[in-house]
This record gives structure tokens, C-alpha cells and sequence, in this order.
């Protein structure tokens, strides 16, 4: 319900109840409907701007119309305020805040400087605060380049604590000097310790001394006649100079930054986003916010910062190809310095990532095109009612009944959507051996768990006329009103492109060979079956490396990397008197009995 005059008196009258603090504001519509979540250092401030409503773009002016209540959270500064925003965004997905779909997550370079011989390891998940991480990385092979460097230039070790502490002589990485291999005291501690805070030096851009040192003390190892350690330290910097020599000038000088730029046409809005840490190009990665129409530069680029930031750390610099209104707020938020450069070599490698961001954008839009019209032949082909909105594509994967899994894979008209992929662990293990019955208990659990808000319009099944049958026997207790299922089994030769279709109460049919809507459903079915694959390996993989300690009550994983860690090898640990097992940090008496009699009883 819009009334302008309504909304502006009811947004007049919380201002005066406003609060002068940091924190977080709600805009609710008719029976509690989030209209638009904000943030503000000040919110009393924040909200007055919403009533000069000739100022506002319309998209706002029709937000306004809709308040019927507001709802306030006070924090304790703009950090926090920034976190809340996108937690509460992500939850309720407000019709008139800019959305961005970050479910992509970057790998790190990480390193522990409290070990005694820290490792230079990738990684992606959780951190520890303890650790240092450098990044992110916008690919793994942007990470592994970046790993193979360090390598070469400080001689850090990369392999595993259980295989560190057990190696005898050593690896491989040592003989082609890319490790000065700790492992078997090739190096004392303290020369170690000096590798890594000077890897860590360079990580973070503080590189300058590094070549004069090591230039002094190869010179001096000459002179001591200590030629095996000047060789080595020859190659740390002819390592150190190939990668100066092979920096790109434009951004050779950059210590960490990431260039942002943000390009649009007509609705639709490219953001690419270029990390660069140390000189090093890590990599760019584009992103397509929603609910953008009307929305200024400024706002979505707000919006934008506010979203990724919450979840990916921000580097010490951020340049941007648009200015920002609340560019101060950000900066506090995020603890870094928002620029826009107009000239030097900034401001040109901006245009190199603004060119980037137009071709992003070029590349979506003949995407978007080119779903659109294969939606729109679907419609026509399989006689629906209206477009469909969201495409649900199931497949089975096993190994003669092990390791049985369902999968689910979601399409819309933006593309896959992989956060509603759904994988289906077959629990009753009797029926293994038997797609039919699997795809029946995969299909009856979704649909246990089937809302309004991820109903699908249509239902793709790997199978012929049997899966089909079989899927509708199932789903019989089910409202299936609006639900086109549709099975789709391999042609003549299995040969793809000549698929038969299969709907109930109509008669099996082929599309044209090599038509874009052909193509389109082969796509999505082949996306399916790379999903179930994925995963039935994944499940395979975890059940052959599974260890016999898992079986054992009481051993988590801390216990259990403390025992390879003494013994070197499950094997041993077999062998192992309880009173040795007792001599293992952190196992008792008791959980040392449990063990032995784990494997001897």
C-alpha cells in the first residue's frame, strides 16, 4: 500500500525517538514486512535524510510511502553496526536494499609465527587468531603461483605437522631448494625464525631491506669461504629479483589494495573487484548486485563494501572508481582508507579494471539474453503456464549401492544458484542397488521440507518413463499443482542432443539436434551429474582415509593428531603398551586403557 504522506508522517514521528548513536535501523511496511535495513554512525541523522523526499531517488520515495513502523538496534561503533546490517540483510532480504550473492570464499597464504618451525601453508575457512593470513587469493592458482615464490625465495617449509615431526631425512622440496628443510635439522631454529619474519616482511609489502641483506650476507659468506651457504643465498635473491622483474608496473609499487570498479547498463550493475598485495596481481572476480534500478553509484557501492567486508578482510587501502557519500563511515567500520585516484598509476590501472568490469558485464548480458530465450522456449515446448522461476534437477550417483547419495541442483533465471544445492545421504541402505527407490526417498524428503518460498515450477529427473512413474508414485500424497516433472532419458546411442522428454499423460518426443534450448536442458542435467559425482567422491574419499582411531569413544581431533603426532602412524599407535599411550600429552590413564583395549580386546 503506497501513501507518501502517510509514510512521511509516520518516519517524521520516529525521529523523534530516534537515537544519536552508532547502530542499525528497520523500515516496516504492512504486518511487519522488512522494507530496508541501514546502518548509520548516527541514526537520529541518518533517518532525517529520508524526509527531504524530493531528494530521494524514486526507488526510496516509494520505500517512504510503504513505512508503517521503524525499529532501531543500537551498537557500539561502526564496525559493528556494518556486521549487523549484512546479518540481518543476508536474513531477511529487504525488498529495497541493494543485495549482493557473495557465497564465493577466497584461499589465504597462512603461517603460525608462535610454532617453533612455522609452516607457509594455503587455506580457506575459519582463522585462527594466532595466525597470520595473506590474501585473499583470487583463485587457486593465484595462491599456488604466490606459494611457489615464497618457496623459492625463503625456504619455508609447506608440508604437514604429522609429516614434519616424522620425517628422517629430507623431502624433495629440499634437493630443489624450495625448503631448508627444518625437518631434519638443516637449519637451527633461530635462522629459521629469521626465514619467516622475513617472508612475512614480504607479505606484507615491507620488502625493501630484503635483497641488501641477504646481498651482505652472501658477500660475507664468501669471504668466510662458506660458498654452499653464498650459493643459496644467491638463488634466495635471483628468486627475489624475478619477481620484481616480472611485476607489472602499473601496480609494481602498491603494497595491498584492492581496485573496485563499478559499471552499469541499463538495470544491470558489474562490480569487479582486483586484489593486489605486494606488486602482485592475486587475481579479480566480478559481481552482479540486485534491486539496483534507481540506485545511485554511490549506494550500490556502499552497499557493496558493506557486504564484502563483512565477510573478507579489508586490505590497508581500497580504491574505488566512484566517490562515496559516506566514505568516513566505511573507513571507521572497516579500519581502512577509501580513495579515488584521477591520475598517476592508479588511477590507470583503475581503467584497466573498469575495462574488465564493462566486459564482465557484456558477458552477463548475453547470458541473461540467452536463459531469457531458452526460458521462454521451455514455456513453449512444455506448455507451461508462465516462466518458470526455479528449476530443480535431481541425479543418484553410487558404486554397486555404496556410498549412495542424491543430489539437488536449483537453476533460475540468473544462472545456478549453488547455495540451494541440496546433497541427500541414502539412509536406507536395502534399497542401494535401486535408482528407482532412490530417487523416491530423495524426492519424498524434499518435498517434506517444500515451502512456498522454494516450491519449484519444474522437476528434471535423470530417467525414462519408469524413473518418471516411479517419481509420480511417490510424490502422490503431495500437492503438485504447478509442478511440471519432467524425465529425461539418453537417445539413440546415448548420444547427447537426442534426449527423449518424458511428461505424464503425453506422448515422448525429441528436441531439434543442437538447438539452444537442447543444449540449455543438457546443461542442466550435466550440472546435476557433476554435483552428484562430486560429492559421491568426496564421501568415497572420506571412508578410504577414514582412520581406526575414529572408531575409538572419546578420540576427537585433537587427540588424535597428538597421538600421530608421538607415534608417526596409526600402526604404531596399534602396537603401542598402554603405558606408552599414557606418555602422550593430553591422554589419561582412562582414555590410554580405552585405546589399548580398543585394539587388543
Amino acid at each position: 500500500m503506497y501513501d507518501i504522506k502517510l509514510g512521511l508522517k509516520i518516519l517524521k514521528n520516529k525521529i523523534k525517538h530516534a537515537p544519536s548513536q552508532a547502530g542499525v535501523y528497520r523500515m516496516l511496511g504492512e504486518d511487519g514486512t522488512v522494507l530496508y535495513v541501514g546502518k548509520a554512525k548516527d541514526i537520529k541523522k541518518r533517518i532525517v535524510s529520508y524526509s527531504h523526499i524530493e531528494k530521494l531517488p524514486f526507488r526510496l520515495q516509494k520505500m517512504v510511502s510503504e513505512i508503517r513502523e521503524m525499529e532501531f538496534i543500537v551498537v557500539e561503533n561502526e564496525s559493528k553496526a556494518l556486521l549487523l546490517e549484512n546479518e540481518l540483510i543476508k536474513e531477511l532480504e529487504p525488498k529495497y536494499n541493494i543485495l549482493l550473492k557473495d557465497d564465493k570464499t577466497f584461499p589465504h597464504l597462512v603461517i603460525n609465527p608462535e610454532e617453533d618451525y612455522p609452516s607457509l601453508r594455503k587455506y580457506r575457512g575459519k582463522r585462527n587468531d594466532k595466525s597470520k593470513y595473506f590474501g585473499p587469493f583470487a583463485s587457486v592458482w593465484a595462491v599456488n603461483n604466490a606459494l611457489n615464490i615464497i618457496q623459492k625465495a625463503f625456504l619455508l617449509r609447506s608440508c604437514r605437522d604429522t609429516m614434519f615431526h616424522n620425517r628422517t631425512r629430507p623431502c624433495m622440496l629440499y634437493q630443489i631448494k624450495r625448503c631448508s628443510a627444518p625437518c631434519v635439522q638443516k637449519i637451527s631454529q633461530e635462522n629459521y625464525q629469521k626465514l619467516v619474519q622475513e617472508a612475512i616482511d614480504f607479505l606484507e609489502g615491507k620488502n625493501a631491506h630484503i635483497q641488501q641483506e641477504l646481498s651482505k650476507e652472501m658477500t660475507l659468506a664468501s669471504e668466510s669461504l662458506d660458498y654452499e651457504k653464498a650459493l643459496i643465498l644467491r638463488d634466495r635473491i635471483k628468486a627475489l629479483t624475478n619477481i620484481q622483474q616480472g611485476q607489472n608496473l602499473e601496480y609494481a609499487n602498491i603494497n595491498s589494495a584492492d581496485f573496485i570498479a563499478l559499471v552499469r547498463k541499463n538495470d544491470l550493475v558489474c562490480i569487479q573487484v582486483f586484489f593486489v598485495r605486494s606488486g602482485q596481481n592475486c587475481g579479480n572476480v566480478p559481481y552482479f548486485p540486485k534491486q539496483t534500478q534507481d540506485a545511485e553509484e554511490s549506494e550500490i557501492l556502499e552497499a557493496f563494501l558493506s557486504s564484502f567486508y563483512a565477510k573478507h578482510i579489508a586490505p590497508k587501502e581500497i580504491i574505488l572508481s566512484h566517490d562515496l557519500e559516506n566514505k568516513s563511515f566505511i573507513e571507521e567500520a572497516l579500519r581502512t582508507k577509501i580513495k579515488v585516484y584521477q591520475k598517476g598509476n592508479k588511477a590507470q590501472f583503475m581503467s584497466v579494471v573498469t575495462k574488465n568490469a564493462e566486459e564482465a558485464l557484456l558477458r552477463k548480458v548475453a547470458e541473461e539474453a540467452s536463459v531469457k530465450h531458452n526460458l521462454a522456449e521451455i514455456v513453449k515446448v512444455f506448455e507451461l503456464e508462465k516462466t518458470p522461476q526455479r528449476i530443480e534437477i535431481y541425479d543418484n550417483s553410487h558404486i554397486q549401492g555404496r556410498y549412495a547419495i542424491g543430489a539437488m541442483v536449483v537453476a533460475t533465471a540468473d544462472g545456478f544458484d549453488k547455495r540451494q544445492y541440496r546433497t541427500f545421504n541414502i539412509k536406507n541402505q536395502e534399497i542401494t542397488n535401486d535408482d528407482f527407490a532412490m530417487m523416491k526417498e530423495v524426492l519424498t524428503r524434499r518435498f517434506e521440507k517444500m515451502t512456498d518460498e522454494n516450491r519449484p515450477d519444474i522437476m528434471i529427473i535423470d530417467g525414462g518413463l519408469g524413473q518418471l512413474h516411479a517419481v509420480h508414485e511417490a510424490l502422490q500424497k503431495y500437492d503438485l499443482s504447478g509442478i511440471t516433472i519432467i524425465a529425461m532419458s539418453k537417445g539413440v546411442d546415448r548420444n547427447a542432443g537426442k534426449e527423449f522428454y518424458h511428461l505424464l499423460g503425453r506422448e515422448s518426443f525429441t528436441l531439434p539436434f543442437q538447438s539452444s534450448i537442447a543444449f540449455y536442458l543438457q546443461n542442466l542435467r550435466d550440472e546435476a551429474h557433476r554435483f552428484a559425482i562430486g560429492i559421491h567422491r568426496k564421501k568415497r574419499g572420506k571412508s578410504m582415509f577414514k582412520s581406526k582411531l575414529d572408531e575409538v569413544e572419546g578420540i576427537g581431533a585433537k587427540r588424535k593428531r597428538d597421538l600421530l603426532n608421538h607415534f608417526g602412524s596409526v600402526e604404531q599407535i596399534e602396537q603401542a603398551s598402554q603405558r606408552d599411550l599414557e606418555k602422550v600429552a593430553g591422554i589419561s590413564k582412562k582414555t590410554a586403557e580405552k585405546i589399548y583395549n580398543h585394539f587388543h580386546i
